[in-house]
């Protein structure tokens, strides 16, 4: 008997991304088909809402499937990344009417992971032994109490980060030392688009930079914490409006503002091989920026921390990642995992419900 008559769940993963969508197919673990489908930026142009990119996106997956030469019919699961709903605790979630609404009506923001819920639902109801999930999404909240706490009560700290990937690597790394993950105080700084940095105490993120709106380190595209009464005044200078301004904040902040561009392996090449000093030093800034995020971890967990873990695709760069960890590597020992692996993760995710060893929870 082969492989594809002996696998007992296939799931179908759906990610999409600000520039495209990836999708995979798992049969139990092993991953038989893989896909990133670059989008036509034209095709968007004068959609006012990234909702309004559904059925171009679907289209275009429907296409790949068509042509992946898979039994789609025996698909158990199809899940999504998960997007701006409420905060929700740490998990595997059935997709429902209510989180459809809340996507659709963003109670918490717009961004392209809100379609992944989304994608995964429709595509699930077309096929005839799916149901669609979503796992770990950027809204898990686990912070502690006194980590809510702002400046001012119009302004508490939120939790909105790389949850899937955090944990997956958090949880790869208690795996390598012979841990539980509940065991362990990390420190996890994801680095993409946006940078997020979780201290990890016993297997709940209890603080976390809210990286989506800016808050923390600049990243490719986000501004970072910027002075508050600078971008006061700025808001109501009348040369920006309330969009432009949004803009500034996330989406073309950091280094797309300074440089132009958010390509960091372009920036490295300009910064080192062409000897362009600004690209040089917004490029490190960058870096020192996470450094210093990560520092500020440190007291959260009391000064106990087993690992700092660095991930995300900007940890393909050597030389970022050697100037963070030149910085932190005094308060505990440093681990890399470039890039990371949503797809897998959130397929692992559901595979651990559909097996019964994790609670699928309902969004209500």
């Amino acid at each position: 008997m082969d492989y594809e008559t002996r696998f007992t769940e296939r799931i179908l993963v759906v990610n999409p991304r600000s520039l495209f969508t990836k999708m995979a197919v798992y049969d139990d673990n092993k991953l038989v088909y893989l896909r990133k489908i670059d989008h036509n930026l034209e095709a968007f142009q004068g959609l006012s809402h990234i909702n309004d990119q559904f059925d171009i996106r679907k289209e275009a997956i429907l296409r790949e499937m068509a042509n992946a030469d898979i039994d789609l019919d025996k698909i158990t699961a199809v899940v999504g990344r998960g997007g701006l709903v409420k905060p929700l605790q740490s998990g595997v979630y059935l997709v429902n009417e209510k989180m459809k609404y809340d996507l659709l009506h963003n109670p918490s923001g717009e961004d392209t992971v809100n379609l992944g819920a989304l994608l995964a639902d429709d595509l699930a109801q077309s096929l005839p032994n799916a149901k669609a999930y979503i796992a770990d999404p950027i809204v898990v909240d686990e912070l502690a109490d006194v980590a809510r706490i702002g400046g001012h009560p119009e302004f508490p700290r939120k939790s909105v980060f790389h949850a899937l990937n955090q944990k997956a690597m958090a949880r790869r790394y208690a795996k390598s030392v012979l841990r539980d993950y509940a065991e362990l105080n990390l420190i996890v700084a994801h680095m993409g688009v946006g940078i997020t940095v979780g201290a990890h105490s016993k297997g709940r993120v209890i603080d976390v930079n809210q990286g989506f709106d800016g808050y923390g380190p600049f990243s490719p595209k986000r501004s970072g914490t910027i002075p508050a009464g600078d971008l006061l005044r700025l808001c109501f200078s009348g040369k920006y409006t309330k969009d432009e301004v949004v803009k500034m904040v996330m989406g073309e902040g950091g280094l797309k503002a300074w440089l132009g561009t958010e390509d960091v392996a372009l920036i490295e090449k300009r910064a080192y091989e062409d000897r362009d000093e600004k690209a040089r030093l917004v490029f490190e800034a960058m870096a020192y920026n996470v450094a210093k995020e990560i520092a500020s971890m440190y007291p959260v967990l009391m000064g106990e921390v087993d690992a700092i873990i660095l991930t995300g695709g900007i940890a393909n760069s050597a030389r970022f990642v050697n100037y963070i960890i030149e910085r932190v590597n005094k308060l505990a020992p440093v681990i890399v995992y470039p890039g990371g692996d949503e797809m897998e993760s959130l397929a692992m995710n559901v595979l651990a419900v559909l097996r019964g060893s994790k609670e699928v929870l309902e969004y209500i």
